[in-house]
């Protein structure tokens, strides 16, 4: 829901830092793998309890280099397989958070487990509407130029890393919000299915 005024406010800035990066040499794939390691590296200082503070700059520099990678991209060359390491870079990056939860305290199991799941059922329809987008040939540029369609959704990538940062900040609560956000990432699923079901009828 707020990925599209996110872009806006942050494209500017990234692409001028993409720019500089791209006549330096530095791939935009190596910069993919570089948030990659640095979402892990801040799920990992949540699972053992570390200063949140410490959690929350790894992960707000993972989130920043996710963003740079198609601004280098784009002013260098961009890539079918750049756009898929992207795509599964950040899935592993969404699953390592609830899971570093559970490993910090298995009290937090159901919830984890719930959240996990939602964010499955969530990343399947998006990926199913965005193999059928691809198939009719949609575009959209909604979300900035991406390698996969786009759909929107009341819960977006923003407010996902919003939903992170709240977790790192209060890891206390993190049962009721998982709990919470799980259940509006179904609702979103469910609403990508139906709007699948409205565009792709026969």
């Amino acid at each position: 829901m707020l990925d599209g005024w996110a872009r806006r406010l942050m494209d500017p800035p990234l692409n001028h830092l993409g720019r500089q990066l791209a006549t330096r040499g530095v791939t935009a794939d190596a910069v993919t793998l570089a948030g990659l390691a640095l979402g892990l590296f801040a799920a990992t200082a949540l699972a053992a309890g570390l200063a949140p503070w410490l959690a929350l700059a790894l992960l707000l520099a993972s989130r920043v280099a996710d963003g740079l990678d198609g601004a280098v991209a784009r002013a260098s060359r961009k890539t079918d397989f750049g756009g898929y390491l992207d795509i599964t870079c950040d899935f592993l990056f969404y699953g390592a958070v609830p899971l570093a939860f559970v490993l910090r305290d298995p009290a937090n199991g159901a919830a984890g487990a719930f959240l996990l799941t939602s964010f499955y059922v969530n990343g399947a329809s998006f990926l199913g509407y965005a193999i059928l987008a691809e198939k009719r040939g949609l575009t959209t540029a909604s979300r900035g130029e991406k390698s996969l369609y786009f759909t929107a959704g009341l819960l977006e990538g923003s407010e996902t890393i919003l939903f992170f940062v709240v977790l790192c900040l209060w890891p206390g609560l993190f049962v009721p919000l998982a709990w919470g956000f799980g259940g509006l990432c179904f609702l979103t699923a469910l609403s990508r299915v139906l709007l699948a079901r409205r565009v792709f009828a026969p």
